[in-house]
């Protein structure tokens, strides 16, 4: 792949070695060339084999200063509880007429939540929102009762992780226009979230590696000693 002459005097600031947390973001931010707010994201590569499901990792967390992204909600509801996901600010509610809907094309939604007693409508979209990975599941909060509490979550900057067929967890952690002790305290969270969802069937090193990176730069390897210590 051929790069940029600006993305390569970026990667030119890398030094070989593993880099502490705040160290590596001050560094995105300085090798920082774009015009937009890039969305800053870690990679943690796992000792696990996900096709083995009692070493799959997943799991949700609410990051303490969000995405920087305010998602579109939907909520699939009815009577009281339809009522609970307004008030908490959703941005659709609808019932069973959600389905014929999404059917027809419409995708104008970042995430959905649903009520238990939907889902054997919602079932038939799994072929559309589960690629997409929208489909509403009990493990990450979106099949619930509490729908008000899931939408309050989501539009906080509740980040959904998943381990993919490589061994490899990504999410983002905010934008590089976040302060640096924003970031850090992101990172510290979504981090810690993952190695709490060890697999017990996992066995050996968990964190083989992790990487910082920008939208558009070059990945900052961390040293992960500094969160297994703690």
């Amino acid at each position: 792949m051929k790069r940029s002459k600006k993305y390569l005097a970026a990667k030119a600031k890398l030094e070989p070695k593993k880099y502490q947390l705040r160290e590596a973001l001050e560094l995105l931010k300085d090798m920082h060339y774009t015009k937009f707010d890039e969305t800053v994201e870690v990679a943690m590569r796992l000792g696990v084999d996900p096709r083995h499901a009692d070493q799959m990792v997943r799991g949700t967390v609410v990051l303490p200063h969000g995405t920087g992204k305010t998602k579109r909600v939907l909520v699939v509801a009815a009577s009281d509880a339809a009522k609970e996901a307004e008030e908490a600010g959703a941005d659709y509610v609808m019932g069973e007429e959600a389905v014929e809907k999404i059917q027809s094309g419409w995708l104008d939604f970042d995430a959905v939540v649903a009520t238990p007693d939907m889902m054997r409508h919602l079932s038939k979209l799994g072929k559309i929102l589960g690629p997409r990975g929208l489909m509403p599941n009990p493990k990450t909060g979106t099949v619930t009762t509490e729908v008000g509490k899931a939408v309050k979550e989501i539009k906080a900057g509740k980040v959904e992780f998943r381990v993919d067929k490589t061994g490899i967890v990504h999410a983002p952690l905010g934008k590089l226009s976040f302060s640096t002790d924003q970031l850090v305290e992101n990172a510290q969270t979504l981090i810690s979230a993952v190695i709490k969802a060890k697999p017990p069937a996992a066995k050996g090193k968990y964190v083989h590696s992790l990487v910082l990176s920008s939208t558009m730069s070059p990945g900052v390897p961390l040293d992960p000693a500094q969160f297994e210590a703690k």
